[in-house]
């Protein structure tokens, strides 16, 4: 790899507030003159159209908080004169509307900010994260992030699609965590820092806020429901990858508040790959590549576990999209959870899958498209017609960006990293649901936990069950390499003590020659990594 890749990526991001106001330029104009061709060709896309559906999901969301609000009145006040507005004056309404949420979107990147939390915070934070009392000791902790957080998988070939192209990193998402631990996963590779759509309520703790603000995050306000700021919104990611600006999403959208490992994929932000690719061929751009990376992030246990799964349980939690107190909204609870937790070796594990190009197919080591059968194809010319002219598609890139979702699914259960939390809650709910003969997790919450007692001994097989179908069956996911050679009981021994270290309530607990079951709820958050594994019914047969 050359020693000069990341200082170059970090330049590239460095001039992002150079370009900052050209940015947010090209993706205004892109947007209103897509509409204002729209509504040439159709009445069913008019400007009318476009700004009534604005105006009337915005008095939708506003109502809540009175109708007599500052911004309830402008949206009720658009609606009702939108039919008496000229197109000059529609098309100005458009452009204002679009111009300020291109603007509010648009991230910033500050060079001595990212220098900081590059050099000082890593060490400080090892600092932080040792649960030790002295300051020697202290000392000689700075620098073990790399040992808390390890990072793993195919690490040069994503290196080696960073050195010819730009870099979409995809990430499993369980914790608003992720996007420090995976910045300090790209550090630690020389993989270059990314920019990134963070919700803006995440804005609301204000030192995590400065620096998202600070290192490349462009906000994205889930609040929003209009086509419209959807729109901006992909522009604004295409427009970023065409400019060679590495990026990261979470197809899962928000966090996975039930802990399982997603599949069902949000593919708007995704699609934006195929997009740019297709702008950059037509652009006469065919060197530079875009490279979507598969990431899973794997915590031992997870900070706001207790709210996520609270979230996913009640009735009410289906509609709540953005949870705004959590325990990430605490700097408090932060540190508390990264000196219990994050300071345990392996504590969190990154790992990087190999690297797809834009229509699904999986790339080879230096970075060239395979298909099926193994053969090099060009990505280009997925995006060509018979004359061998690159033309825009929405219909044919929408069925690439499925295929490439479909292939980012299979990665994630494949990457997956499954450490002893996981399997021991997993293998003592299938106990539990074996002695009570119910399998309704709802059902069984309503049982007295404390009277859920399981034998060690029936524990232990079927944590070695479960194991061994783990390892039989790649696609299951990767039990942790130190569990393999260790004993069940040494298993649900390290869990037990793992579950002990941080949530309020203990998930799991020894009573002589018998494990408790004190919470079913984190005990169902906690098996649901594995939750994509039939292992009852295979333990069955």
């Amino acid at each position: 790899m050359d020693p000069r890749l990341v200082p170059e990526a970090e330049n590239r991001l460095a001039a992002f507030n150079d370009e900052r106001a050209s940015i947010v330029d090209q993706v205004s104009r892109r947007v209103i003159d897509a509409h204002v061709s729209q509504a040439k060709l159709s009445t069913e896309h008019s400007l009318e159209y476009v700004l009534n559906e604005v105006a009337f999901s915005e008095m939708r969301r506003l109502e809540g908080g009175g109708r007599q609000t500052k911004q309830f009145l402008r949206w009720h006040d658009l609606a009702h004169k939108l039919g008496s507005m000229s197109e000059f004056e529609k098309h100005r309404e458009l452009s204002s509307i679009v111009r300020f949420h291109a603007q509010d979107i648009a991230g910033n990147f500050n060079p001595k900010v990212y220098r900081f939390a590059k050099d000082v915070l890593p060490p400080a934070l090892s600092f932080l994260l040792n649960p030790i009392s002295g300051f020697r000791e202290g000392v000689k902790a700075l620098g073990s992030m790399a040992a808390q957080i390890r990072i793993e998988g195919e690490l040069e070939a994503v290196r080696a699609c960073c050195s010819r192209g730009t870099l979409v990193l995809t990430p499993t998402h369980s914790s608003n965590l992720d996007s420090i631990v995976l910045g300090f996963a790209l550090q630690r590779s020389l993989l270059p820092p990314v920019t990134y759509g963070a919700g803006k309520n995440l804005f609301s703790n204000s030192f995590m806020s400065y620096f998202m603000h600070n290192l490349g995050a462009y906000r994205v306000d889930r609040r929003l429901g209009f086509s419209l700021y959807k729109e901006v919104l992909k522009e604004y990611s295409t427009v970023l990858l065409e400019r060679g600006y590495h990026s990261l999403f979470f197809p899962g959208g928000t966090r996975a508040r039930s802990n399982m490992v997603e599949t069902k994929l949000k593919l708007g932000l995704l699609g934006t790959t195929a997009t740019a690719m297709v702008n950059s061929l037509k652009a006469g751009d065919s060197k530079r590549r875009i490279y979507v990376v598969p990431v899973t992030i794997n915590y031992r246990l997870v900070l706001e576990a207790e709210t996520l799964i609270e979230d996913y349980l009640a009735e009410t939690g289906k509609a709540r999209y953005i949870i705004e107190d959590d325990e990430f909204s605490r700097l408090g609870k932060i540190f508390e959870f990264a000196r219990k937790t994050l300071a345990h070796e392996g504590a969190a594990v990154v790992r990087f899958g190999r690297p797809l190009d834009p229509c699904g197919n999986e790339v080879d080591d230096a970075g060239e498209s395979m298909d099926a059968q193994g053969r090099r194809v060009a990505p280009d010319g997925y995006v060509r017609d018979c004359e061998a002219e690159v033309t825009s598609d929405a219909q044919r890139d929408s069925v690439y960006t499925r295929m490439l979702g479909h292939k980012l699914a299979a990665a994630y259960h494949r990457d997956t990293l499954l450490m002893s939390t996981h399997l021991v809650a997993r293998a003592a709910l299938e106990v539990a649901r074996a002695r009570t003969g119910i399998r309704d997790i709802l059902r069984l919450m309503r049982l007295s936990e404390s009277a859920l007692a399981l034998p060690l001994s029936e524990l232990c097989e079927a944590v070695d069950k479960l194991r061994a179908v783990i390892l039989a069956n790649p696609a299951h996911g990767i039990v942790q390499d130190s569990l393999v050679p260790m004993s069940a009981r040494s298993i649900v021994d390290q869990a037990i003590h793992f579950f002990s270290t941080y949530h309020t309530k203990q998930t799991l607990y020894r009573s002589g020659e018998h494990v408790r079951i004190g919470s079913m709820k984190l005990l169902y958050y906690y098996q649901n990594r594995t939750a994509h594994i039939q292992y009852g019914k295979e333990r069955a047969q």
